[in-house]
């Protein structure tokens, strides 16, 4: 009778619980039996493990064999614990020495031939290991992800026969470092856009406040161009934004990508998906696209074409920050601190109000399209912006050759940014209570303009102080102390919604 342990960790939500793997070989009718709630595809790796073993010249002891998981009333998924399971039945079949075992944390899936795969959650599987003073042993595949925990102490292999001579101490694994990526620059740039002065400095001031905007216009005006140029304007990630949105691109269904995983994300999902695609879920449960999307920019295009259901699911994020996927057999915290951008036509045609004419929509039909997006989320957006047609006379005219103009505007948005951090700790469109009233210092005349909006087109309690929040990002912009009458003009001005609604299509 012979025991071996061997420690590795499962995948749960941003977390990597520990996980004791116990090798037992006894007498009795042979066989591979795995327990602790293991799921079909870690019921399937006894035979990865055997043909692992036996094409590499190892034993496959002959005798009963059980494989326990612990704790046993944690789900197990995934091909992660191949390599634990095949290192435990090697040591306690004798075939490799078990001193090492217990220094080590050990993860990968195995192939038929013996060599490593590549599995999920590795950067939280690091991170945790970190904390616990022992090594960790993954795929070479992983290396670049698992390196950028820079406390972690973390070995790659390819093959299972490096990782047996490793125990063996007849080869050291190499230790991972990752490989160094030089950022590309974009190419995408607001001089490509021509026209729409009005929309262009709305996007400076949603870049420089992290204001949610919803871009109104008939098709063809550019406001996808518009969007997808957000990310150039924004200022770099810090180390622990770029953490945060590696944990979370590690434990995805696409996977970390070692070249990308330092961008600014831009998530665009089409507007069929579901309300679990946008949120998250699944068993275990995944980061969907708004989780995707933190510390970066989710864009709706079409967005009156997406199920209003499935937009609802919005405005719990947009207000807290993160998502709490609940399930019968688990629950799950994903952070979700994005910046939503979407865009939408004017009415089912999309010509009303174009200058090109042609809107074939009765009244009726305009009014049912625009109920489609429902007052609680419309309040949540911090900016409506018309994005009217362009004249043909200046889509014809030639391109100027000239400075970028998506770095001109970073620099003031840099600089707005800085003065809201030295003022109150946190970008405007965080701010909350006393912290708004502190902050947003506005005159009589100001005040007064305000109130007769309000009551003009009987805006909500959060849309007065959404229009506040905006008014002081325009004010930064500006470099003004106080919030001025012409401030909150212009933020006023980007509120295009609320007076289409009350227009009279007759």
């Amino acid at each position: 009778m012979a025991l071996a342990i061997v420690y590795s960790r499962a995948n749960a939500g941003l977390a990597a619980p520990l996980v004791t793997v116990e090798a037992h070989i006894s007498r009795g009718m042979p066989g591979l039996h795995i327990v602790g709630l293991p799921e079909t595809a870690v019921k399937e790796s006894k035979d990865r493990v055997r043909s692992a073993l036996l094409n590499t010249h190892f034993e496959f002891p002959a005798r009963r064999m059980t494989i326990n998981l612990a704790p046993a009333d944690l789900p197990k998924e995934g091909g992660r614990f191949d390599l634990p399971i095949a290192l435990g039945i090697l040591a306690a079949s004798g075939q490799i020495p078990m001193e090492k075992l217990s220094q080590c944390e050990w993860v990968g899936e195995l192939a038929l031939s013996g060599e490593l795969r590549s599995v999920r959650g590795v950067f939280a599987l690091a991170l945790a290991v970190s904390q616990t003073g022992r090594q960790l042993i993954v795929p070479f595949s992983n290396k670049n992800e698992a390196a950028l925990v820079k406390q972690a102490d973390v070995f790659a292999a390819k093959h299972l026969l490096d990782v047996c001579a490793h125990i063996k101490n007849e080869r050291v694994l190499p230790r991972c470092e990752a490989e160094r990526v030089i950022p590309s620059r974009s190419e995408l740039d607001l001089s490509d856009i021509r026209g729409q002065a009005h929309a262009k400095r709305a996007l400076e001031i949603a870049a420089a406040g992290k204001h949610s905007m919803l871009l109104i216009g008939p098709p063809g005006t550019g406001k996808t161009m518009l969007a997808s140029r957000l990310p150039g304007l924004l200022p770099a990630l810090t180390d622990q934004q770029l953490l945060e949105v590696a944990s979370i691109a590690s434990v995805s269904s696409a996977g970390f990508d070692h070249q990308k995983w330092h961008h600014i994300p831009f998530r665009a999902p089409h507007h069929t998906s579901s309300g679990v695609a946008l949120v998250g879920g699944g068993r275990p449960p995944r980061p969907g696209e708004i989780s995707l999307a933190h510390h970066g920019v989710l864009f709706l295009d079409e967005l009156l074409e997406f199920n209003r259901q499935v937009l609802e699911c919005l405005r719990e994020p947009l207000e807290s920050g993160k998502i709490t996927i609940s399930r019968a057999a688990c629950q799950a915290i994903f952070p979700a601190e994005f910046q939503l951008i979407a865009a939408m036509n004017p009415c089912p045609c999309g010509l009303f109000g174009s200058a090109r004419g042609g809107c074939r929509c009765s009244e009726d039909q305009i009014r049912r399209y625009l109920t489609k997006l429902s007052g609680p989320l419309l309040d949540r957006m911090d900016m409506q912006v018309e994005v009217p047609s362009v004249p043909p006379d200046l889509l014809s005219s030639d391109a100027v050759e000239g400075p970028s103009e998506t770095a001109i505007v970073k620099t003031r948005v840099v600089s707005a940014r800085q003065r809201q951090y030295d003022r109150q700790g946190k970008l405007n469109q965080s701010l909350a209570g006393v912290e708004l009233h502190k902050a947003c210092l506005m005159e009589a005349q100001s005040k007064q303009l305000l109130a007769t909006v309000m009551n003009k087109f009987q805006l909500s309690a959060r849309a007065y102080h959404r229009i506040v929040k905006l008014a002081r990002t325009i004010a930064d912009l500006a470099d003004h102390p106080n919030i001025l009458t012409a401030d909150v003009a212009e933020a006023l001005t980007y509120r295009c919604l609320d007076r289409l609604k009350q227009t009279d299509f007759g």
